[in-house]
């Protein structure tokens, strides 16, 4: 098994003992039906009866699996104890919390994170009826805070394999830039990328049919979308947003072109004014970032740029985390708006990765989205590429 599960199970063992939690339980079931999120992190393989993961402020680390899979467990160098059972995990789970008497036990559930709210309320009420009648019950906590910094700090491991999505992508991109002709429709532009994807045999960074999200012309709906028929056609803007997941790590980055006209040796000034506000959003929210700072304040910064020359405000967040999902959770560069929860409050920290993506809609032309991927270091925050600061003309 990757040593980069051995990495984050030690990495985790450290965040107990800084947020002050006694014991972190991972319950968990038929996981190929709806894993829990962290479990990639902490474990790297699919779990098929009740299964208990527990990780201790102690350094102690506990499996308790089903008889079949004590083997998958054992190999996964993490776990120095593996229990099995054989019809309920009730008595060994019960001995184990025992032994280890946690003043609390951190479950995976959030009101503010969906990476962090991995326990279904039917498993969850599954557990609770377990520890019904002993002294546990009154000593759960989310391990909310847990998750956030065990996704958000990235390893060394992490951060290489993060880049090296973000190289594939880019790779990509330059050969679709190279296809791309008038009269191309976005979903023949989208074959494209997804087969250069197939023959490397990767998989994209979020849902296939969105991914990458194509926009040609004002036309284009915007958003979360499938790719359209629309084509491609001189005087307008072509948008990109897209990533693949390679190594079990994704990369999610925006591109711009633009598809002059006859007469045209560069985008019209509307055109150019908008992307040149974009970039620098972009450039003045990377300037800021540094460790402490937080989400809302950086989102602000960038949202301000965009207003302040004459755009209306764009309706989502500046940037999120990427890691294990193109949206990894924790900290957001995001407003102080009720639906992001508490998340736009957090600070960041050193080793996260974040996006940073305004973006500004010109009235004729379409859709201007430039994201880059960024990683926030002691010093402040360094571009995981090289970011666009030209619009790709053709």
């Amino acid at each position: 098994m990757s040593t980069l599960v051995q990495e984050k199970v030690n990495q985790a063992i450290a965040i107990l003992e800084e947020v002050d939690i006694d014991v972190w339980l991972t319950f968990v079931r038929e996981t190929s039906a709806g894993g829990d999120p962290v479990l990639p992190l902490i474990y790297g393989h699919d779990l098929t009866w009740q299964s208990a993961l527990f990780l201790s402020r102690s350094g102690e680390r506990v499996a308790i699996v089903g008889h079949f899979e004590t083997d998958p467990a054992m190999r996964t160098g993490a776990y120095p104890t593996v229990l099995a059972y054989h019809d309920s995990i009730r008595p060994e789970l019960l001995r184990t919390l025992e032994r280890l008497n946690p003043r609390h036990i951190a479950l995976n559930y959030s009101v503010n994170d969906v990476q962090a709210d991995g326990l279904s309320y039917g498993l969850y009420q599954v557990l609770t009826e377990y520890l019904r009648g002993t002294p546990f019950a009154a000593n759960i906590v989310s391990a909310e805070p847990i998750i956030n910094a065990l996704r958000g700090r990235k390893t060394p491991g992490e951060i290489e394999r993060i880049k090296s999505a973000i190289q594939t992508t880019l790779d990509i991109y330059q050969r679709t830039f190279d296809y791309i002709r008038v009269g191309k429709t976005e979903r023949e532009i989208a074959r494209f990328m997804q087969a250069q994807v197939d023959e490397l045999g990767l998989e994209t960074a979020w849902e296939r049919d969105g991914c990458p999200i194509v926009n040609a012309g004002p036309e284009s709906p915007v958003g979360h979308v499938e790719p359209t028929d629309l084509k491609v056609t001189p005087g307008q803007l072509v948008h990109f947003d897209f990533g693949v997941r390679q190594n079990g790590y994704c990369s999610d980055i925006q591109r711009m072109m633009y598809v002059l006209r006859p007469d045209e040796s560069e985008a019209p000034e509307s055109v150019r004014r908008a992307f040149d506000t974009e970039v620098r959003a972009i450039r003045e929210v990377v300037a800021a970032i540094k460790p402490g700072v937080i989400g809302r304040d950086l989102d602000s910064i960038a949202r301000k740029v965009v207003v302040d020359a004459g755009y209306p405000e764009y309706k989502h967040a500046t940037g999120h985390q990427v890691g294990r999902m193109a949206h990894d959770g924790g900290a957001l560069i995001g407003p102080a708006w009720e639906r992001y929860g508490t998340s736009p409050s957090l600070p960041l920290e050193i080793g996260q990765v974040f996006t940073v993506e305004p973006s500004i809609f010109v009235p004729g032309y379409g859709m201007i989205g430039v994201e880059e991927d960024v990683l926030v270091t002691e010093e402040g925050a360094e571009y995981l590429h090289e970011p666009q600061t030209e619009l790709v003309l053709t």
